[in-house]
């Protein structure tokens, strides 16, 4: 047996068993095997009577017989029941899906163990599915029962938890021929973790619970490992092989608009930041640096500074943006800081007309033009620079790979690459997914910002909040208000943004109203935009449209309708569009009366924090991590052991590791690294491109 046997090679398994194991359990290999952990387990050590059972009870052992059973019921409402007792009391044991085996099997009369998890029903106990086992035949050594995935359609067949730990207790007496240490023994002893044998004995069937948290520590800490190995080892191939143009020179562009045109004092982490872009673009390597911001922090400054850098040094830089509003916002910002200078900026969208087109191509060729902002339009062939020199890619989640990589043959050098986001990324998943990237971040706001207070109302509190809102504009501020959805939907009884412009319309009836949505036309979206930036509209009703790019510094009030049905992230998004002005600003989050637990905890976190990284780290709490990374980035979090949220300790020692391992030996070419490289090579090379950028 090699961890690379086939399971139907393994006994009691088969073929036709074999096929079905790998259809639901994806299981093909020993290794596969080895590698399906238990979900929880059982203290066999603790035997329970019926009369101390209370209502949620984790999963139990009782000892005693079965009296008797009987079938009740036709067709799908067929089940066996049995009668269990002990001398204190009374179950009864039920099985929704059976065979005419199982109920030949059952040990009536006889002394044994049954194991399962106990449902109350009617003040009447009962044990679904339970596990059973004769007393003469229990193994008294096992104090921790392991139990694994189930499956209806497996256990239908005889392949139940006994089957898997029968299967699992036969591969484990081979681990000293299967595993092979892969980690450094004097790492090992300096972290304290157990053999990788050891471990993989423990995690199925543990002596103790210390012997199980052990082994749990030690497969973690592999995965985490291996993975910060992959990424370490590709953050050093690109700072050796990505050839980038140097920027050495800090000139006339950009000293002219610090010193001139700059219209507010940069923060300190603005500051910060910008120095970390510079030194980054001084080297002949090409940048790859992830710009974190939380809404209105400024990064859009960041971004102008670097590409004033870019211009310095006899380059062109580009904007790349997801939607055609946030180009748009991109531009007319930029636009408005250069406009007393004489660098020209422009827009490239699927709308820029043919005439506009041809204009911008012959800029870009001949160099004219050394500032573009637009959407994924700049990717397309026909776009050409004569020397791009710094890409800045914004929400780079919303791009695939491939429509970030065409950015990069637009020069033969390839441009230097900041990614910006301003959805903030928690911590370990910045750790874990970007670690071949480095970071940045901007984490205060602008001077004469004040914090966004945001409350809870509900449909009663309606008036009040309209009432408010007048108060508002009578103050000369504009109010958002934002909906959901678009058309009435049949299933969801939430208001929709046609019904709500129209009930706005006539309540706010001395005021100017307009309606801002994805289906409009971009000329009518614009016309929309530029009414309400403009001050000629009052309130702006809108779908998540304007959760990014639309900056209003006048509009101080946020009403999200609904806003239960929003995730976090959006949540804060949609904030961030009121308090860019020196005024106070407010978000109020109207609800339904009735929350589910997971809404009520997103409305209390956007009430307690306008912090975006703890809103993230809430957000991948209640999302997880895959929903967080977005669907470019979908089926990374493939972990096994592995908790994104709860192990942010162990990915952070092993990332230190890593990196301390690395800057001694970056080739492991040491004998004490051979077995570490030569699994990394096998189990992980070329596996984890998931956050790779360029």
């Amino acid at each position: 047996m090699t961890i690379e046997t086939p399971i139907e090679f393994l006994k009691s398994i088969g073929p036709e068993r074999a096929k079905l194991i790998k259809a639901v359990f994806g299981i093909a290999t020993v290794e596969d095997f080895l590698n399906f952990f238990p979900i929880r387990y059982l203290d066999k050590s603790k035997t329970y009577q019926i009369k101390d059972l209370k209502e949620n009870m984790p999963d139990i052992q009782l000892k005693g017989k079965i009296t008797h059973f009987q079938e009740t019921g036709t067709g799908r409402g067929k089940r066996l029941t049995a009668k269990f007792q002990d001398e204190t009391g009374v179950i009864e044991l039920i099985w929704f899906q059976y065979s005419q085996w199982m109920k030949e099997q059952l040990p009536v009369n006889r002394e044994l163990y049954i194991f399962g998890k106990v449902n109350l029903f009617n003040n009447q106990f009962s044990l679904p599915h339970p596990e059973i086992e004769i007393e003469e035949k229990k193994e008294k050594e096992e104090r921790l029962k392991p139990i694994y995935p189930g499956s209806e359609k497996l256990t239908k067949r005889g392949l139940n938890q006994k089957f898997f730990s029968s299967v699992l207790r036969n591969i484990c007496l081979e681990i000293p021929n299967l595993l092979h240490e892969n980690l450094p023994d004097d790492l090992r002893k300096s972290l304290k973790l157990m053999s990788r044998r050891s471990a993989y004995l423990n995690i199925h069937f543990p002596k103790n619970l210390k012997h199980l948290q052990h082994a749990d520590r030690r497969l973690k800490f592999e995965e985490a490992f291996f993975f910060q190995l992959g990424y370490g080892l590709k953050k050093q191939h690109h700072q050796s092989h990505n050839v980038g143009n140097p920027f050495p020179i800090v000139g006339e562009y950009f000293n002219n608009f610090y010193e001139n045109h700059l219209p507010f004092e940069l923060t300190n982490a603005q500051k910060r930041v910008l120095k970390e872009i510079r030194n980054d673009m001084k080297r002949p390597v090409q940048m790859n640096r992830l710009l974190q911001g939380d809404v209105g922090s400024g990064k859009t400054m960041v971004a102008l500074l670097s590409m004033l850098i870019a211009m310095d040094n006899g380059f062109q830089a580009c904007i790349m943006a997801p939607t055609e509003i946030l180009a748009q916002q991109h531009y007319h910002g930029i636009s408005k800081l250069l406009e007393n200078t004489d660098i020209q900026v422009k827009l490239l969208t699927g709308s820029t007309k043919t005439s506009e087109r041809k204009t911008i191509h012959e800029g870009l060729m001949s160099g004219e033009l050394s500032l573009l902002i637009g959407t994924h339009a700049i990717v397309e062939e026909t776009v050409q620079f004569k020397n791009l020199g710094l890409a800045i890619i914004d929400e780079q989640h919303r791009f695939g790979v491939a429509q970030r990589a065409r950015l990069w043959i637009k020069n033969k050098i390839p441009p230097h690459v900041l990614i910006m986001t301003a959805t903030p990324i928690p911590r370990t998943l910045a750790m874990s997914f970007y670690s071949d990237l480095d970071v940045s971040v901007i984490d205060e706001l602008p001077v004469g910002r004040k914090a966004i207070i945001t409350a809870h109302r509900r449909e009663k509190d309606r008036i009040f909040v309209y009432n408010f809102c007048r108060d508002e504009i009578k103050k000369g501020r504009q109010i958002y208000f934002v909906y959901p959805l678009i058309e009435e939907s049949e299933t969801l009884d939430y208001k929709n943004l046609t019904e709500g412009f129209a009930h706005i319309s006539q309540y706010f009836s001395g005021n100017t109203v307009s309606m801002l949505h994805g289906k409009m036309l971009p000329a009518e979206k614009e016309i929309a935009m530029q009414q309400f930036a403009s001050g000629a509209v009052d309130i702006l009703v809108a779908t998540t449209v304007i959760e990014v790019g639309v900056n209003v510094p006048n509009a101080s009030v946020m009403i999200i309708e609904s806003a239960e049905r929003f995730g976090l992230s959006q949540l804060h998004q949609l904030r961030g569009r009121v308090g860019r002005g020196a005024e106070q600003s407010y978000c109020i989050l109207m609800t339904s009366d009735k929350l589910t637990n997971e809404a009520r905890k997103r409305i209390k976190t956007m009430c307690e924090t306008n912090d975006g990284f703890k809103i993230s780290e809430v957000d991948m709490e209640l999302r997880g991590p895959g929903d967080i990374l977005g669907t470019q980035q979908s089926g990374v979090v493939d972990f096994k052991r592995l908790d994104l949220l709860q192990d942010s300790e162990i990915i952070k020692v092993s990332k230190e590791i890593v990196e301390k391992i690395l800057s001694k030996d970056p080739f492991l070419n040491h004998p004490d690294h051979e077995m570490m490289k030569n699994y990394y090579t096998k189990n992980y090379k070329g596996k984890n491109k998931w956050g790779k950028i360029s």
